[in-house]
């Protein structure tokens, strides 16, 4: 079963402007009419998300605007988690994400979360100030496809290279790990062995996509 194209259409408008509640009354309105959770998760919730992605992308919408609608995003995904099971949820991989030691910026990684998010990623987001141990501690716990790294100060970017060579000098199956933020740029990134690099947000997820195609290692 497909989802009708007006229920994409109105979950789409209601994300871009910012309606929460129309947001739930399509996603209830989808489960009364017997719509699987994963096709309205798939098909609804994340196709109207990229909808939006590539709006913002070329410029056509703004940051808040993007934040807001992924917000919505997530509540539409809770109201379909009881229907949905873990692979469901996580089809596309899960991402553990923050900001590294030293640096409490965080507006740029909460938008790459929020788009992983709504690109149908599981995001576990550890906040700033991150310090190397918490990084080991969830990815040994959580066994993500991805890490991600966020540093707005120069002062804090090479604590992006002890990370990521901790991070795989201590597994042996390392996460792939994306690094972005103001100051850092692909040369950067290259330079300390990120198998990544996204200058914004909705470039992270085609980045991810990228990366998880290839295999992981």
């Amino acid at each position: 079963m497909n989802i009708p194209q007006e229920m994409l259409n109105g979950l789409y408008l209601s994300l871009r402007e910012t309606d929460l509640g129309e947001v739930e009354r399509l996603v209830a309105c989808g489960l009364e009419q017997n719509i699987p959770p994963r096709v309205i998760l798939k098909e609804g919730l994340i196709g109207a998300m990229n909808l939006i992605g590539r709006e913002f992308k070329a410029g056509e919408i703004w940051v808040p605007d993007v934040l807001l609608a992924a917000r919505n995003m997530n509540r539409g995904i809770e109201m379909l988690k009881a229907g949905l099971s873990d692979n469901e949820i996580t089809a596309r991989g899960k991402l553990v994400i923050g900001t590294v030691k030293g640096d409490i910026h965080d507006i740029g990684k909460n938008l790459v979360g929020m788009m992983m998010t709504g690109a149908g990623f599981q995001v576990i987001d550890l906040g700033t100030d991150v310090p190397r141990a918490r990084f080991l501690e969830v990815v040994d716990r959580e066994k993500p496809d991805l890490v991600g790294l966020s540093a707005l100060l120069t002062t804090t970017m090479l604590e992006m290279k002890a990370i990521i060579t901790t991070v795989r000098e201590t597994f042996p199956d390392p996460p792939k790990i994306i690094v972005g933020g103001a100051p850092v740029t692909e040369r950067f990134a290259s330079e300390i062995g990120a198998d990544g690099y996204s200058a914004d947000a909705v470039l992270a997820v085609s980045l991810a996509d990228r990366l998880l195609s290839s295999g992981r290692g």
